[in-house]
C-alpha cells in the first residue's frame, strides 16, 4: 500500500492515477490511520512544490520545483512532471502517456490543431509539456490528423447526436461493469422498458430544434438481446420521431453472437442502420468461456457472414488484450482469423478492471490467471491493421487499463465510426436515452460541458422516467439561448 499526504495542496484524482499507473498492483490510498511502509508526500509552500518518497519511515527521495505563477493548470502540470521523476526514479520504470492521466490524449491536440498549430509544435508541446513517448505523441498525431479531415466534412457545431442505451445481456461478462441485466432474468421488464424509452425518444425529438441530428447510437448491454418483434418497435419509433435528413450514421452495437438472427440483420437493414458491432472480444474458445461469454468461436464467424450476406457494409468487430489466461499467440490467432473475415473496422480495447466488474469483486478466485506481455499484444494488433490497411482514428484511455496502455479504434478508408469521434474529441452534444445513459451538453466555446445522468437501475428508470426527462430539460432551459 502507498499512501499519500498533501500539505497545502490539492489534486487529488491526479496524484493517485500517476501513482497508481507506476504501482499498478499497489493499493494507493490517502492519509489514514494506518501506517503504511510507503508514503508519497507532497508539499507547496511559496511558489515551491515538494515531493518525497518515503519507505519505513525513511525519506529515500526528495525533489522539488518553482511554480511560476499560480495558475492552476501551470502548477497541475509543474506537480505532476515532477511526480513523474519521482515515481521513475523510485520504480526504474518510464510512462509511455508521461503524465496523462485523463481519458482523452487527443483532446489536447485537436485544440491545438484547430487554433493553427503545426504538427510539429504540437508533438513539441506533447513531449515538454506532458512527458509523452515520440511513439505515442506520433500515435496521437496520426489520429488528430485523420479526426479533424473527418470533422471538417460534418458540421457538427451545428448539429447534435443520440444515444440510446438497451441495458440488456445474455450473460454479464467477468470484465464488464456496464449498467447491463440478464435478459433471461428480467425479460418481464423489456417491453416496461421500451415503453418508459419511447417516452424520453419522444421528448428528445424536439429537444434541439435548431440543430440538425448528426448520429444515432444504440449501445448496451446489447441492444440485439430485443426480440425481433421489440427491436422493430424501437427501431420504427426512432425513425419516426426523428429527421433523418442530415444523418451520417446510425449504429447499433450489435455485440453478441448469440444475440443476433438473420430476422434481427434484416430488420436493422429495413430501418437504415448503416454500421453494426460483431464483437467476439477473442476468438480462443477457452477465454470465451472464462469470462462469460455464451457463444463459441464458430458462432462468431457463422453471424458475421450472415450479417454480410444480409447486405451490411460496415461492420465493426471489438476485441480485448490483457485477458487474464491470455498471451501474444493468442492475440496472434485471434487477429488471423479476424483477418479471414476482413471487418470494415476493428476496436483493440486494453482491459481494464473496473470496481463493479466480477473480476475485481472476486478477485481471489482468478489471481492466479494474468496475462502475458500486454504491451507485446499491443504492438501485434499494430503491425497487424497497419499491414491490413486499416488507420488509427480514435483513441481513448481508462483508469486502471493493463500497463497503463490505451483503446484504439482502427478503421479502413471511409468506414471511421463518426459518433466514436464526436463523443471522444467532446464536439458536440450528445443527447443520452435510456438507463445508465449519460448525456452530455457541449457549449458554443467548446470548453463548457454539463453532463446530465440517468438511474441505471432498469426499475428506477421506468418509475421515473419523467425525472429523467426533466434533468436534460433543466439543463437546456437554463442555457437556452447556447443549446437550443
Amino acid at each position: 500500500m502507498i499512501q499519500i499526504k498533501l500539505v497545502n495542496i490539492d489534486f487529488e484524482y491526479d496524484i493517485q492515477s500517476l501513482t497508481k499507473a507506476f504501482f499498478p498492483k499497489e493499493e494507493v490510498t490517502f492519509e489514514t490511520q494506518e501506517i503504511a511502509t510507503q508514503v508519497l508526500e507532497v508539499s507547496y509552500e511559496q511558489r515551491q512544490i515538494g515531493i518525497s518518497f518515503i519507505k519505513d519511515g525513511i525519506p529515500i527521495l526528495t525533489k522539488t520545483d518553482m511554480v511560476p505563477i499560480e495558475e492552476r493548470k501551470v502548477k497541475k502540470n509543474v506537480l505532476k512532471r515532477l511526480l513523474y521523476h519521482v515515481l521513475m526514479e523510485v520504480t526504474g520504470r518510464t510512462l509511455q502517456w508521461g503524465t496523462l492521466t485523463g481519458i482523452r490524449p487527443t483532446k489536447l491536440a485537436m485544440e491545438k490543431l484547430e487554433n493553427g498549430e503545426n504538427l510539429r509544435q504540437i508533438e513539441q508541446f506533447m513531449y515538454e509539456q506532458y512527458l509523452c513517448s515520440k511513439e505515442k505523441t506520433d500515435l496521437c498525431m496520426d489520429i488528430v490528423t485523420r479526426e479533424h479531415a473527418i470533422l471538417e466534412e460534418i458540421d457538427y457545431k451545428n448539429g447534435y447526436s443520440i444515444y440510446i442505451g438497451i441495458p440488456f445481456c445474455p450473460s454479464t461478462c467477468l470484465y464488464c461493469s456496464f449498467a447491463s441485466y440478464s435478459v433471461q432474468k428480467f425479460a418481464h421488464l423489456v417491453d416496461d422498458y421500451l415503453d418508459a424509452l419511447c417516452k424520453e425518444i419522444a421528448y428528445a425529438k424536439n429537444a434541439c430544434p435548431s440543430k440538425r441530428l448528426t448520429t444515432v447510437y444504440l449501445g448496451g448491454g446489447t441492444p440485439t438481446t430485443l426480440n425481433e418483434q421489440q427491436l422493430e418497435r424501437l427501431l420504427k419509433r426512432i425513425k419516426e420521431e426523428f429527421d433523418f435528413t442530415y444523418v451520417r450514421e446510425f449504429t447499433v452495437e450489435a455485440g453478441r453472437p448469440d444475440s443476433i438472427t438473420r430476422e434481427k440483420l434484416r430488420i436493422l437493414k429495413k430501418y437504415g442502420v448503416s454500421r453494426i458491432s460483431i464483437n467476439p472480444q477473442t476468438m480462443k474458445q477457452e477465454t470465451l468461456d472464462l469470462i462469460g461469454r455464451k457463444h463459441t468461436v464458430e458462432q462468431i464467424r457463422d453471424t458475421f457472414v450472415m450479417a454480410r450476406e444480409e447486405g451490411h457494409e460496415n461492420i465493426n468487430m471489438d476485441i480485448i488484450i490483457g485477458i487474464p489466461g491470455e498471451c501474444p499467440d493468442d492475440v496472434a490467432e485471434t487477429l488471423r482469423q479476424i483477418d479471414q473475415l476482413s471487418p470494415d473496422s476493428l476496436t483493440v480495447h486494453t482491459l481494464a478492471i473496473k470496481r463493479a466488474a466480477n473480476l475485481n469483486i472476486y478477485k481471489e478466485k482468478y489471481q492466479g490467471l494474468v496475462a502475458k506481455d500486454v504491451v507485446g499484444m499491443l504492438q501485434l494488433c499494430f503491425d497487424y491493421t497497419k499491414k491490413a490497411q486499416y488507420h488509427p482514428y480514435y483513441l481513448y484511455r481508462q483508469k486502471n487499463m493493463a500497463e497503463n496502455l490505451e483503446n484504439i479504434g482502427y478503421a479502413k478508408d471511409g468506414k471511421e465510426g463518426i459518433y466514436n469521434i464526436l463523443i471522444m474529441e467532446e464536439k458536440q452534444t450528445i443527447l443520452a436515452l435510456g438507463a445508465g445513459a449519460s448525456s452530455k451538453f457541449v457549449f458554443p466555446d467548446g470548453y463548457r460541458i454539463e453532463r446530465a445522468e440517468n438511474v441505471k437501475s432498469v426499475t428506477d428508470y421506468i418509475a421515473r422516467v419523467d425525472e429523467m426527462i426533466a434533468r436534460k430539460e433543466k439543463v437546456l432551459s437554463d442555457n437556452a439561448d447556447e443549446l437550443r
